[in-house]
């Protein structure tokens, strides 16, 4: 099998697997396709919109159960999203994620924090904290290993750099980076880059 059927059969697997695995999602669109391998947790509790990509080695997972206070967590993947490989969105409350947006490789998005105030138990044992509803905007770029943390709001066409930590809300048509990401400059204008033949 030389390199274009290699391809193809990596194309009809994951599409092979997406079509068998949307009746576990809480709806999942035509076109979507979620490449193997990937981790899924929760899954019930994920709508996925139509012609969504989501890469090789993406984690996407829903974490316990809210009914207690009548809230169901959830996650959202609005149509036309793409996210590279290596991506993480792990909610235990709300993350929402527009239409057409744009995740590079090893973006890590999350709803929450983990405690860790017991010095007498790990980490792992000590349960969530900080748990903020997440929203990304329409038409946003992540860049490759940006950190997305809790109550975080990522305006519709905003853009944030690489290895960018996101803390507090960017707004709309604006420019972050760093850690933690700041806002250097709004895009008043797209830029377009024509490259000739």
């Amino acid at each position: 099998m030389g390199l274009g059927g290699y391809r193809a059969w990596v194309r009809l697997r994951d599409k092979l697997f997406s079509l068998s695995a949307r009746g576990a999602f809480a709806s999942f669109g035509e076109r979507s396709v979620i490449q193997l391998p990937v981790r899924l947790t929760g899954e019930s509790h994920v709508v996925v919109g139509a012609d969504v990509f989501v890469g090789a080695g993406s984690w996407i997972q829903v974490i316990g159960d809210r009914t207690d206070v009548g809230l169901e967590p959830e996650v959202v993947i609005g149509d036309g999203t793409s996210m590279a490989g290596l991506c993480v969105v792990s909610a235990a409350r709300s993350i929402r994620i527009g239409r057409k947006v744009l995740f590079a490789r090893n973006v890590y998005v999350a709803d929450h924090g983990h405690a860790f105030a017991d010095s007498r138990s790990a980490v792992l044992d000590q349960g969530l904290r900080d748990v903020r509803p997440v929203v990304i905007g329409d038409g946003a770029w992540l860049g490759q290993n940006v950190f997305v943390g809790p109550g975080v709001t990522i305006g519709a066409g905003a853009v944030v750099g690489a290895n960018s930590v996101v803390l507090s809300d960017i707004p709309a048509r604006s420019l972050a980076v760093g850690a933690p990401a700041r806002v250097i400059r709004t895009l008043d204008e797209p830029d377009v880059v024509s490259i000739s033949p």
